[in-house]
């Protein structure tokens, strides 16, 4: 089965709406500064009222497409720095029109800029895109996605890079098991050499499907490390769900680690990773931090320069072969992403492509 069917090819790269989507890291937006954001090809400007909450608007003010991030916020709204006009930061409401005289019969509170719905979770500041113009919505959004943890003390960390292709590229890419030996090859992780076969157990769940929970890859370091660390035999249990979150719990004994990692579609041809990861696994003792700060940023450099050299490829053949079990992850992902456009379009629930319990088996 190619990309290049029906089941994937008509949706290839086509954003889905009516998600919630990492737009910055809070720590980005500080401040009354207004920061430049792009989501889903749609210019965003991020602030902060006076309250500290994060706002998100449409980066066009109505009037003359001027940049609205080129302005100041006073707390409560944005100005455009071209004509002054005022916008509420949260709703986008016109408040004010400085070139209007007394007498003028316009209703400048009818005029509004695009707003998004924002929340803040696990130190990102998430936008729900419900559509392209960011008109409001007649139901309020769900919550925003949240990072499981299971202790009330943990650590947190964050990584990030940019992904040079489009989002289907790197979500296949993202939820691929067999390119570890070839593209991550090191003594701490695995090499070619350590290629074996694995059989895991995949349920359906809400808008995705989950590797039910299993013993870790015995030929990788860092799994060996953690039962080292705790002296507890560990599990594994992963999820994805769209549009675009990998979820990853480990757990051994009262120990844990939790991690998230969303692919998020900023243009067409440019995507955002970001890593979030929490745990409580012997915070005392840096040696959790210093695997992800320091070997996570190498694995994701490996990641990003093979999406580089694919680009040159994928230039004069868009067509991808998806190869038995080892690809069925990716053939799940492309149906999802067809029923949830489906269901979009007649209101029809989402039909997951997994009925029930499925065994898959491959070699890396």
């Amino acid at each position: 089965m190619t990309a290049g069917n029906p089941t994937t090819k008509n949706h290839a790269d086509e954003m889905l709406w009516g998600f919630w989507y990492p737009a910055l890291r809070s720590e980005q937006v500080r401040g009354r500064k207004l920061v430049r954001a792009m989501l889903l090809d749609v210019p965003l400007v991020l602030g902060r009222d006076s309250a500290g909450k994060a706002f998100a608007l449409r980066d066009i003010c109505p009037h003359r497409a001027f940049p609205l991030s080129f302005g100041q916020c006073d707390g409560k709204t944005v100005e455009c720095a071209y004509h002054g006009w005022r916008f509420e930061a949260h709703t986008g409401q016109c408040q004010a029109i400085p070139s209007l005289t007394a007498d003028s019969k316009l209703k400048c509170e009818r005029i509004y800029a695009g707003s998004f719905p924002c929340e803040e979770r696990d130190g990102y500041i998430w936008c729900f895109m419900n559509n392209l113009e960011g008109r409001a919505s007649e139901n309020p959004p769900p919550p925003a996605p949240e990072l499981p943890t299971f202790s009330p003390s943990y650590e947190v960390a964050h990584l990030w890079a940019d992904l040079p292709c489009g989002v289907d590229q790197a979500i296949i890419g993202l939820m691929d098991p067999a390119h570890g030996p070839f593209v991550h090859q090191a003594w701490w992780w695995r090499s070619r050499h350590s290629i074996r076969e694995k059989q895991k157990q995949f349920e359906p769940i809400p808008n995705g499907f989950r590797m039910s929970p299993h013993a870790p890859s015995a030929n990788s370091a860092p799994y060996k490390i953690l039962k080292l660390l705790t002296g507890e035999p560990a599990t594994t249990m992963i999820d994805f769900v769209l549009p675009n979150q990998r979820f990853e719990q480990i757990r051994a004994g009262r120990y844990w680690l939790s991690s998230r990692t969303t692919v998020t579609p900023i243009r067409s041809d440019l995507c955002r990773l970001d890593f979030c990861a929490s745990w409580n696994i012997l915070t005392w003792f840096p040696v959790v931090s210093f695997i992800i700060h320091v070997f996570g940023p190498r694995f994701i450099r490996q990641d990003t320069e093979v999406i580089e050299k694919q680009a040159l490829g994928l230039k004069y053949e868009d067509r991808m072969m998806l190869v038995d079990d080892a690809d069925r992850q990716a053939r799940w992902y492309f149906e999802l992403k067809a029923a949830y456009l489906e269901s979009r379009r007649t209101g029809a629930p989402v039909k997951n492509p997994l009925e029930g319990s499925v065994t898959l088996r491959w070699r890396s």
